[in-house]
């Protein structure tokens, strides 16, 4: 399918973070798009308020009379997420219509463009979202394809006057291999889509063949350690190509320096927190350098990024209370926010609530996540958010509460926990999870500003 003759886009999975973005996407050029999701969302909201429609009921006879009858100008994007026996998606496949993957889309889309692909278990959506703002805020300028919502342009697309295109590459269901990029960063390749891949070698070898993928003449850029040949490699040690070092909290800031064979960048002032999101600013500063940006330019963005929603987002920050919000759902993640967290607020007690994701990855991860969480003071567990998935007998929240050293632990309904912090007053609130946890963001927060 050529982009240029695409007139209609259905999408199967509209309200997906990547999903609406490509619904963005295309709705800019002019076509007719429109979509399906299970619920409705503030994101499928916003889209309604742009002029996307979206329906919630899975039923074919809501699709619209111009997407009901094969054409070639008609392009059906899919989520894998989205369950095998849905009627709309056998609609489509009835019609003998081909049904394209997110991924399989930004494969077309990138093709013939210089592409910077992000791809990591965790850290590419920020990543992704810093090197698309370092080329927007340079004056480079790029279009972005985002795995969150950028708190600097409040979209996951961003539109550019030039042919770079700076896209999340995601290794759920192999999806990355779908892309030929001129700069690959890899971030982490840590053990996860257990229900996918099968064991942590199958996913080596999916980011192995993704980092064999990179265009001729182009670079690689990984995390140092990580099991890939080549490349520039990255760290927050020293012990790398590009690194940063001179790390340091000033005034709740995060400072650095960033060093590799060619140049030095002294203070760097981090427009987020974490240690973590140091690491993901020096593999965004090495890709923004080998496509040209000067580093005054990458010095000044940094300093102006203000993140992804619900990643490492402060939804208060106040005399009486300090309240982060993260997307964390792998025990590396959990360890890299608590640790973040606590780095920045060592004398308060962190009070943590978090929600696992699918029973696949509390049965897997149950010892990890259990070590992570008692880096927390205190742990209001919630139950498993079970997204795609079934239960598994025998998997629940409670595996991972009862391999906690951490005596300041319990399950709580998300209603119980909003009551605990309003009755609490926590002085400092993290929440944590992938799920649905998002939901009682706004009620907390108004639980502890209204006491």
């Amino acid at each position: 399918m050529e982009l240029q003759n695409i007139q209609r886009v259905y999408l199967v999975g509209i309200g997906g973070i990547g999903m609406s973005g490509l619904a963005r996407y295309f709705h800019k050029l002019g076509c007719v798009v429109c979509g399906y999701d299970k619920t409705a969302t503030d994101l499928t909201d916003q889209l309604h308020n742009e002029g996307i429609q979206a329906t919630f009921d899975d039923n074919s006879e809501c699709i619209p009379k111009s997407f009901r009858d094969f054409d070639e100008g008609t392009l059906i994007i899919y989520t894998p997420a989205i369950p095998k026996d849905s009627e709309i998606l056998n609609f489509f496949k009835e019609k003998g219509f081909e049904l394209y993957k997110r991924s399989q889309v930004l494969g077309l889309i990138s093709k013939g463009k210089y592409t910077i692909a992000v791809a990591g278990t965790h850290g590419k959506t920020t990543t992704s979202s810093m090197v698309a703002h370092i080329l927007k805020d340079s004056g480079t300028d790029c279009s972005a394809f985002l795995g969150g919502i950028s708190s600097n342009y409040q979209s996951n697309v961003l539109f550019g006057n030039n042919d770079i295109v700076v896209v999340e590459a995601d290794e759920y269901d192999r999806s990355f291999l779908t892309l030929y990029p001129d700069i690959a960063i890899v971030t982490s390749m840590d053990a996860d889509h257990l229900d996918i891949y099968g064991d942590h070698s199958q996913l080596t070898q999916s980011f192995q063949l993704f980092a064999s993928q990179i265009k001729q003449g182009g670079t690689l850029i990984h995390y140092k350690g990580l099991p890939l040949n080549g490349g520039i490699t990255y760290s927050i040690d020293g012990a790398a190509d590009a690194f940063a070092e001179n790390i340091r909290v000033e005034g709740g800031n995060f400072y650095f320096d960033f060093n590799n064979n060619n140049i030095s960048i002294k203070n760097i002032q981090l427009g987020i927190a974490g240690l973590h999101n140091i690491a993901n600013a020096t593999a965004a500063i090495q890709a923004a350098l080998l496509v040209g940006v000067a580093a005054d330019d990458i010095k000044k963005a940094l300093e102006s990024f203000r993140g992804v929603k619900r990643r490492f987002e402060y939804i208060l920050k106040d005399t009486e209370h300090i309240f982060i919000d993260d997307y964390a759902h792998h025990p590396e993640e959990l360890r890299a926010a608590i640790s973040s967290v606590k780095r920045l607020y060592p004398d308060k007690k962190l009070t943590t609530i978090f929600q696992p994701h699918l029973y696949t990855r509390t049965r897997d991860f149950a010892d990890g996540f259990a070590e992570a969480l008692d880096l927390s003071d205190e742990l209001l567990m919630l139950d498993i958010y079970p997204a795609r998935e079934l239960p598994i007998e025998g998997v629940n929240a409670d595996m991972i509460l009862q391999r906690m050293q951490s005596a300041n632990k319990q399950k709580y309904s998300m209603q119980d926990a909003i009551e605990k912090v309003r009755m609490e007053q926590p002085g400092l609130l993290l929440t944590v999870g992938a799920g649905d946890i998002d939901t009682i963001v706004h009620p907390l927060k108004l639980a502890l500003q209204n006491g």
